[in-house]
């Protein structure tokens, strides 16, 4: 195929946790062959890597705002991953989507990673609210103030959306599980692990004893790391088909969820790491120390139906987030060196 007559491609964070895995689902993607993708990296080192899986490395990050504004101008989907908290970098890749709708007069795709932290309360551990996001009910969605996590970016992408310039989906995962074993992190250019429960295994190991926030009964919904890549590839297929196959800017968010728990409490309880299988509450210092705050006494409870609506299938559920952590527990020492 004409690299003019494929599917350009930019993925920003391609080397992380969660834009790795869906780089790695964009490379088995059935259409793939049809796929021209570039993708940013810091290192060097790894751009021969990313070559020899058929991707265009260029060296650089989402400080670097001119080289995010051109490769999005010189794309079809954008695919960002790296920080869902930069509004400067996001500013810079609507820029060069803005760019590339008035050059060709086509409008481009921007699917951008934001989370369900937007949604923290102050609960502080000390209860579960019974307060539940739907994807579906956007006035919800809405009334939400820009000072939440993620809120002001989410906003930003919205807005642009809106002036149609750009289709705009914005997917917002919660909280990711399991160690990801994909194409990429085989040849070493992938993170495997997630940020979260590794935290909360590395905490309780050097205290010796399983923590909770409070009295450890918020809830959080979770995912796992495979379910988010097929998160995302059924947003891009949507959204490649088409502008009425799947909402989009002010209809265009998509939580990602498949399940929910107490997850402090139970997980820990669950791991027995400690002198008790009962935990014990975490002090201020070292909820700073461990989580750099208090975000995990939070809630944070979503439903994601807009996803599921068109096609999105996940298939691990709370079960598979028991397996995982004795996994995560056991690779702490690689873990800890990464």
């Amino acid at each position: 195929m004409p690299e003019s007559d494929k599917t350009h491609i930019f993925v920003t964070g391609a080397t992380g946790y969660v834009g790795g895995s869906v780089l790695s689902a964009l490379l088995s993607h059935p259409r793939a062959t049809s796929f021209q993708i570039t993708v940013l990296t810091r290192s060097p080192e790894k751009v021969e890597l990313f070559n020899s899986v058929g991707v265009v490395a260029v060296v650089g990050s989402n400080q670097d705002l001119e080289k995010l504004t051109e490769h999005a101008r010189d794309s079809d989907v954008v695919i960002a991953c790296a920080d869902a908290d930069d509004l400067q970098a996001a500013k810079a890749i609507l820029l060069g989507l803005k760019k590339r709708y008035d050059e060709t007069g086509r409008v481009p795709i921007l699917i951008h990673t934001s989370g369900t932290g937007v949604l923290m309360d102050d609960a502080a551990g000390n209860y579960a609210t019974d307060k539940i996001y739907s994807d579906l009910d956007i006035p919800m969605i809405e009334s939400l103030p820009k000072t939440q996590p993620h809120r002001e970016v989410d906003i930003e992408i919205v807005a642009a959306g809106e002036r149609g310039y750009v289709r705009t989906y914005i997917i917002l995962p919660s909280t990711i599980y399991g160690i990801a074993n994909t194409s990429l992190v085989k040849l070493g250019i992938q993170n495997p692990y997630s940020i979260q429960i590794p935290s909360l295994i590395k905490a309780s190991i050097d205290r010796k004893q399983g923590g909770v926030v409070g009295k450890g009964l918020n809830l959080w919904p979770n995912i796992h790391i495979d379910d988010t890549a097929t998160l995302y590839t059924t947003v891009f297929d949507a959204a490649v088909k088409g502008p009425g196959e799947a909402g989009h800017g002010r209809e265009g968010f998509y939580f990602g969820e498949n399940g929910e728990a107490s997850f402090i409490a139970e997980l820990l309880y669950e791991m027995k790491v400690g002198k008790s299988p009962e935990p014990t509450v975490f002090t201020e210092e070292e909820l700073q120390k461990y989580f750099g705050g208090p975000y995990l006494g939070s809630n944070s409870r979503v439903r994601a139906e807009r996803a599921r609506l068109i096609g999105w299938n996940p298939v691990h559920t709370v079960d598979s987030l028991w397996a995982s952590l004795k996994l995560e527990t056991e690779a702490m020492p690689e873990i800890q060196n990464i």
